[in-house]
């Protein structure tokens, strides 16, 4: 990665929050979002647009020749005059960035608060509702991403980024505490509440049970579940949950938290819930055995489905 001669992506001490643009609707959302949360945050803001591969190789050939390529990023320019007549108040810096989208935009999110994209680019399929260029950044931001969604899939954004409450995918035993961290903080630098959702699934009915084909296979049949086993499970599932948000809690006790607890599928609550929040907040998984970094089911389901813009939060450490 390269970024353009007049660019600097340090442009204060605050860590800041930057966004990938291309040019597209999509993106100029993601852009929009970006300006809302630099905003609420109190951090700079780093727009940054990698050069296409045509503009990479004027750009070689010209150094090749001894010249000093001065290609204008024309994407640069056009954001720069939207982010311009918008107005703002924070420092905003533009850079022209080089080599592929996947590896620049990490590269130039380094020490970040935020990475921000949109949900697909130009040349995206009408029907695709997550672009390849979000799904891998997904699994290999060195910082929290959020993707906003495109305009077919989206909540309420008129707000920007500061609207609708935040909502937090929970797993008692496995979510990171970075995750929770995140979760508190955008809550409250929106003012907003934090829904924080623990799902977990019933045990089967015996009825649907799969049977022995075979006598000799037969086992005795399982004990029927206890008439009260959903809410001995939803009691259990409200203490786990209570006791991992509780130091997060008392560390910000300006943050209302409204827990939910219930049987069903993690994501397809969170995606229901997204109809109406303005971030839903996931963990990634931490690295596989063969040192690659996955991005958990619920995260991906999320990402494909959810209609409000998406943080997905990476493990510290190995």
């Amino acid at each position: 990665m390269s970024a353009s001669p007049t660019s600097d992506l340090s442009i204060a001490s605050e860590p800041p929050v930057v966004v990938g643009v291309d040019g597209s609707e999509h993106s100029l959302r993601a852009l929009e979002w970006a300006l809302g949360a630099a905003e609420h945050l109190g951090s700079p803001l780093v727009v940054t647009h990698v050069r296409s591969d045509a503009l990479q190789l004027g750009a070689a050939r010209i150094a090749s020749l001894g010249q000093s390529p001065e290609l204008p990023d024309t994407v640069v320019t056009a954001v720069r005059n939207v982010v311009e007549a918008r107005g703002h108040t924070l420092p905003v810096r533009y850079a022209s960035l080089d080599g592929s989208v996947t590896d620049a935009l990490p590269a130039a999110a380094r020490g970040a608060r935020l990475l921000v994209t949109g949900s697909r680019g130009h040349g995206g399929f009408a029907s695709l509702l997550l672009g390849s260029t979000s799904r891998t950044l997904a699994a290999t931001a060195p910082c929290p991403l959020v993707v906003v969604p495109h305009e077919a899939r989206t909540a309420a954004l008129e707000g920007g980024a500061g609207a609708g409450r935040v909502l937090l995918g929970l797993h008692p035993q496995e979510t990171p505490d970075e995750v929770l961290d995140f979760a508190f903080e955008a809550a409250l630098h929106r003012g907003v509440p934090l829904e924080v959702v623990t799902a977990f699934r019933l045990p089967p009915q015996p009825g649907a049970l799969v049977v022995a084909p075979s006598p000799a296979l037969q086992v005795p049949p399982p004990l029927p579940l206890a008439d009260d086993m959903e809410e001995q499970l939803v009691r259990e599932g409200k203490r786990e949950q209570e006791e991992r948000l509780r130091p997060f809690a008392e560390r910000r006790p300006g943050v209302e938290l409204v827990p939910v607890v219930t049987p069903g599928d993690a994501a397809g609550l969170l995606v229901e819930g997204s109809r109406d929040a303005g971030l839903l907040v996931v963990g990634r998984h931490h690295r596989h055995r063969f040192g690659t970094l996955l991005v958990g089911s619920v995260a991906h389901a999320v990402l494909h489905h959810a209609h409000c813009p998406v943080a997905v939060v990476p493990p510290t450490g190995p």
